[in-house]
């Protein structure tokens, strides 16, 4: 196969920083020098009130994090102990724990071929002790929100919406995270915008809201080594990691990580099911003003990400590859990552990672990362036998702003020669 190298130190990468321009390295850069500024602050509020007005929610409150959010919503929520909550394999351990933490038993549901919950799987696991619906829009696409609105009104169930690949996706004409009694969104590093952490609960009922208000309130904020860490993540991943990327900037990653100068996106005591310290916090006035900048683009960010979608699904129509399946009419999905399935799935990676083609593989487990300990995370292994499958076949092409129509085309054709070498 002939190099598809267009940068032999910069990747094209699924990940690593993607939504980050010019404008979001100076701010943070600049944030790093004004410390005074980093916690207390008018930003948060700002983004709560720009949040709503653009996505049509009527209660929105700011977290460090999705999963401090979920923690706002099942708090507020006031659930039984024991309860039974009712969610998608194929999922991360940021959408479970917040579940375990609060007391509450998660039941995993198997998902059908477009990576979001089955439907017909969800009746067969309802029982006495059912309380709530999570339904995760995977990758930005929507879920079938008629069928699961009528089987919570049906059996008396909750609806929480989990919109953390999701903002900006619509179903039927209406933006998810309208639908659910609750919903939350999440702005790490990877997700649709970006402050490198952070997350939103939100609510129509104005109960809900004032108990999440007041969760907010007590959460207090993260420390400032912690704000540190993700001031830093920007700068150092655009200006030192990523140009260097293919030589050593891989290995300045991993040492900035393990001493402590960057923040992992998920900590070991998570794939444990285990709680680190710094969850649940409020979204800090530093990181705020991060978010308000992406917020800002919102639009175009999804914009790029339907066109490069549009291409992905005219480029490789004629290969081998399961596509995922377009929104019906009236909906839009987000388009998160642009998520296909092939047998071969793992060695199209492995092939494409040793060209600095870096895609992604979204999910390789039932619940993410891989090495999460499931056990930890009350997962039985063949209880969702599709998710598993999925897991195995499915990986993912970048649809971010940094991601231009010649790097589509790079990773297209890559495809397609693998494709036809090896079909």
């Amino acid at each position: 196969m002939r190099n598809f190298m267009i940068n032999p130190f910069r990747p094209i990468s699924i990940s690593l920083s993607p939504n980050t321009e010019k404008d979001d390295i100076r701010l943070a850069w600049k944030l790093l020098f004004e410390s005074d500024i980093w916690v207390e602050g008018k930003a948060a509020g700002e983004l709560e009130t720009v949040f709503k007005e653009k996505t049509g929610v009527k209660h929105a409150f700011s977290f460090n994090s999705g999963r401090s959010a979920l923690m706002a919503v099942l708090n507020a929520l006031e659930l039984e102990i024991g309860s039974e909550v009712l969610l998608q394999a194929f999922t991360c351990n940021a959408a479970v724990n917040p579940v375990i933490w609060a007391g509450l038993k998660p039941v995993y549901v198997d998902c059908n071929n477009n990576y979001n919950i089955d439907v017909e799987d969800l009746r067969k696991k309802i029982t006495p002790k059912s309380r709530a619906v999570m339904v995760q829009h995977t990758f930005g696409q929507p879920s079938d929100l008629d069928e699961l609105l009528a089987i919570c009104r049906e059996k008396k169930l909750i609806l929480i919406e989990d919109c953390a690949h999701s903002l900006g996706a619509a179903y039927k004409g209406k933006k998810v995270g309208t639908f659910g009694d609750v919903s939350f969104f999440s702005f790490s590093r990877d997700k649709i915008i970006s402050c490198v952490y952070g997350g939103m609960a939100v609510t129509k009922d104005k109960e809900l809201a004032e108990k999440i208000a007041t969760f907010q309130k007590e959460s207090g904020y993260p420390g400032r080594m912690w704000i540190e860490q993700q001031l830093l993540h920007p700068v150092l991943m655009n200006w030192v990691i990523l140009p260097t990327y293919s030589v050593f900037g891989k290995y300045l990653l991993v040492f900035f990580q393990q001493t402590r100068i960057l923040s992992k996106a998920i900590h070991w005591k998570e794939k444990r099911g285990k709680k680190p310290d710094y969850f649940p916090k409020r979204l800090p006035n530093a990181l705020a003003l991060l978010c308000l900048k992406q917020l800002e683009k919102l639009e175009r960010f999804n914009a790029h990400r339907q066109e490069l979608a549009a291409f992905y699904y005219c480029d490789l129509a004629d290969t081998t590859l399961s596509m995922p399946p377009k929104a019906g009419e009236g909906s839009r999905s987000a388009y998160l990552r642009f998520t296909v399935r092939d047998k071969d799935a793992r060695e199209i990676i492995d092939e494409a990672w040793r060209r600095n083609l870096l895609i992604g593989d979204w999910y390789t487990s039932p619940v993410v990362p891989n090495d999460t300990q499931l056990d930890k995370l009350e997962y039985v292994v063949g209880s969702c036998p599709n998710a598993e499958r999925l897991a195995r076949e499915t990986f993912n092409l970048p649809t971010h702003i940094n991601i231009t129509n010649k790097d589509a085309k790079t990773l297209s054709d890559f495809i397609k020669l693998y494709d036809k070498k090896n079909n």
